[in-house]
């Protein structure tokens, strides 16, 4: 089994790494000036994971505002370390977690990672993350072509391979695929480029919700993070953006307004606000404008009006589901 995933894994490989040596299509010439960012084999056909690309970044060319890149920075870095500090506890119940708290990054659980590898939590938000900088903006089909290479090549995951992928997501990205292939027969575009659309025609008119309705999950939650922060300027965007990133994936209404409510969360911190002003039960009621005239559903303006802020946590009813 292993031989045969490792041949389906390289046969991947040079299926992807075919457009970079074809002619263009004329609807498909998108590439980026930052190489790193691409996806990229070692000679033996074996993925560039993302501790392997640091040598290959380069400084950007005008300067930064030093502060913001620091908030920045610490968002993502902070994504990564708290989720490889708790994959090794990744799916065990509470009173494993009272006998056995965590303190430091360890390797092991589930999932049987090094110590201080994490899992499809960051490689999905480098994913995005990737996309709104290589294409300079809010691009959905771009987000899922990235999240189609790490569910199939590992793009961006910190063991080589996909792993940890949540039913929700995997069976968005399976009809993603489907749709790319019937999009690119009905379009005559070649498979091999259809990854790299760049018509903006096109773009607008793939069906990028490849959810149904009723389908919830924190899978879209998770991810999220580098859309306000791309967007800090703009809270409108921000807090819309943040909601449609899940949506593609997780169509049901509280996972697009529970991401919508955490975009905020991180644009109003990423402007200034502070611990009080974040947990304050009128958050949502003081910041509606931002939210542009769409209500959240009461499911998830009841936790932004406080109902999770319970001095018991666990004992008083707090859950994760």
């Amino acid at each position: 089994m292993e031989k045969f995933h490792n041949k389906l894994k390289r046969f991947k490989a040079q299926i992807l790494r075919k457009p970079q040596r074809k002619a263009n299509h004329l609807s498909c010439q998108f590439e980026t000036e930052k190489k790193w960012l691409c996806l990229q084999y070692h000679s033996d056909n074996q993925i560039k994971k993302p501790d392997e690309l640091e040598n290959e970044m380069q400084e950007p060319l005008s300067p930064i505002n030093e502060k913001l890149l620091d908030q920045i920075s610490g968002s993502l870095i902070g994504l990564a370390l708290g989720d490889a500090l708790g994959a090794h506890v990744e799916f065990r119940p509470h009173e494993y977690l009272l006998a056995n708290p965590v303190k430091d990054l360890e390797g092991g659980g589930t999932w049987g990672l090094k110590k201080g590898q994490f899992t499809d939590d960051t490689s999905m938000a480098l994913c995005l993350a990737i996309s709104l900088v290589t294409r300079h903006g809010f691009v959905p089909y771009d987000q899922l072509v990235r999240y189609k290479w790490w569910f199939e090549c590992g793009y961006m995951s910190s063991t080589g391979q996909c792993f940890d992928i949540g039913a929700a997501t995997s069976q968005s990205l399976k009809e993603f695929v489907y749709r790319q292939t019937m999009f690119a027969k009905r379009h005559r575009i070649p498979l091999a480029r259809v990854d790299y659309l760049s018509d903006h025609n096109l773009l607008e008119n793939f069906q990028v919700h490849c959810s149904t309705p009723v389908v919830a999950g924190n899978g879209a939650l998770m991810r999220l993070a580098p859309v306000p922060l791309f967007f800090y300027k703009h809270p409108k965007q921000a807090i819309e953006f943040s909601g449609y990133s899940g949506q593609i994936t997780h169509g049901d209404k509280k996972a697009y307004d529970a991401c919508r409510y955490y975009g905020a969360l991180i644009y109003a911190t990423l402007n200034g606000f502070n611990k009080k002003q974040l947990l304050d039960k009128n958050f949502y009621k003081k910041h509606k404008s931002w939210f542009d005239d769409k209500p959240l559903c009461e499911e998830i303006k009841r936790i932004a009006e406080g109902s999770y802020q319970k001095k018991g946590g666990y004992k008083d009813g707090i859950r994760g589901k």
